[in-house]
């Protein structure tokens, strides 16, 4: 079945916006299943140990994906501006420029993860019962980072077309087949991690296909015909100009953790564990909310693209809302259910349990502060400034984050795991309440080039 667009710069928006953020928080929320299904796995059927070794790689694959998936970022901005102007010559080119990027991006993160994942856990103090079982999740991992680049980057079309639940139904089908092969892998095979690790890699191919397929059926100006495919100089600058400050932030906010990480990896395996199955329940409220920030960025760039600026405002307001309610209430709901949840990844420790606990009182109560903080940078980004957020949250989140670690975090008295979690609300509530006012002067910028 052939589609078209959406067009985002009419109609009500209170009512357009649910209906686009639900697949997305769907898409992400079914993503978090299907990799919690990994944790579970392993937990269940050969010990706590693994799911501390795989979340022992979660910052440090981010930081080094990050970067990349930042660049669709890009084209989603780059494509929505040109719907919402029309110019769909334009929207033609950043499709086919964006895909060959894609599988280029995704080439070197092979390379660069089979080569060096082993060092890079080094440097990070992975404990050396952990490292041979990350550094062999992460190598066939990066496997996988081809798919994974053409399916976010397809992803990103997609969503800037209006499109959301083509990449939930996606996302669906391979993590159907992610689980199924976790199953056969680790109980029939007896791989363990490997066998996760593969499991993985094999369903982001699936995903990828999936999504080129979409894109081949449409009818409209982001219809991909691979014999078209090359890399169009302009678009590539415009995807380049938003899309790499997008991802220099995400790498640095990823650098970040990967140091907080080593600081969580200095208290040993036991709170690794208890970490790890904390921060799988809090990417379920995280990637909830930052639904609202996708949507927040798409709304805004088509609106933006046709010179609508006064329904941005009302995005803003709408998104901000939303964000906080679902932050507030999904902190709260994680909070009360932290035992029984934890319980789920962790059943050889309960002092594991205990610390997952730790994380999700000090992170995941005030996590919609979070979620505030990426609405105002999709804003931003939407009306085409990816430096400005960049650097906001280079001195709001890596350098209140980097502070605390060198400064806070070694005096005796606060050298604690509440104390290295307290940073994470800090940081957040800074850079959100810059991001806002930049985001308002920005807003009233344009009003007044659009007026002139």
């Amino acid at each position: 079945m052939k589609t078209k667009a959406a067009d985002m710069c009419e109609g009500p928006l209170i009512s357009r916006i649910i209906l686009y953020t639900i697949p997305i928080i769907l898409t992400g929320i079914l993503q978090l299943l299907f990799n919690a299904a990994d944790l579970v796995v392993l937990g269940n059927c050969c010990g706590s140990i693994y799911v501390g070794a795989v979340g022992a790689t979660g910052a440090l694959i981010n930081l080094m994906v990050n970067l990349f998936i930042g660049l669709s970022v890009g084209a989603g901005v780059t494509v929505a501006h040109g719907l919402g102007s029309g110019r769909n010559d334009d929207v033609s080119r950043t499709v086919h420029t964006a895909i060959p990027t894609a599988f280029i991006c995704g080439a070197g993160l092979t390379v660069v993860g089979l080569f060096f994942s082993e060092s890079f856990l080094r440097f990070m103090d992975t404990p050396e019962d952990v490292l041979p079982l990350s550094a062999t999740y992460m190598k066939i991992y990066f496997c996988g980072t081809v798919a994974s680049m053409i399916y976010n980057f397809g992803s990103a079309i997609l969503r800037a077309a209006g499109d959301t639940k083509g990449p939930l139904y996606f996302l669906t089908a391979a993590g159907i087949l992610n689980v199924a092969l976790n199953l056969f892998f680790v109980i029939v095979l007896k791989m363990n991690i490997a066998g996760v690790a593969l499991a993985t890699a094999i369903s982001q191919f699936l995903s990828a296909g999936l999504i080129i397929r979409a894109l081949m059926i449409r009818d409209d100006a982001c219809r991909l015909e691979l014999g078209k495919m090359r890399i169009y100089k302009r678009q590539l600058k415009r995807i380049l100009q938003i899309g790499f400050p997008a991802g220099i932030q995400a790498s640095l906010f990823s650098a970040s953790n990967v140091i907080i990480q080593s600081s969580i990896n200095s208290f040993g395996s036991v709170v690794m564990s208890g970490n790890a199955a904390a921060q799988n329940i809090e990417g379920f409220v995280y990637t909830s909310m930052n639904s609202y920030s996708q949507t927040a960025l798409n709304f805004t760039g088509q609106n933006f693209g046709a010179g609508k600026l006064d329904r941005i405002r009302k995005i803003m307001w709408i998104c901000l809302v939303s964000v906080f309610c679902t932050g507030a209430a999904l902190g709260l709901i994680a909070f009360a259910f932290g035992r029984p949840l934890l319980g789920i990844y962790i059943k050889d420790s309960e002092k594991a349990v205990d610390y997952g606990m730790v994380r999700i009182a000090y992170i995941m109560l005030p996590y919609f502060l979070c979620g505030l903080m990426d609405v105002t940078t999709g804003l931003i980004r939407g009306l085409g400034s990816s430096v400005l957020p960049m650097l906001i949250t280079v001195m709001g989140v890596v350098g209140i984050r980097l502070g605390w670690i060198y400064i806070v975090f070694r005096i005796p008295e606060y050298h604690s795991i509440k104390s290295l979690y307290l940073s994470y609300a800090i940081s957040w509530s800074a850079t959100f309440l810059t991001e806002l006012v930049v985001f308002i002067v920005l807003l009233q910028k344009q009003k007044r080039k659009l007026r002139n």
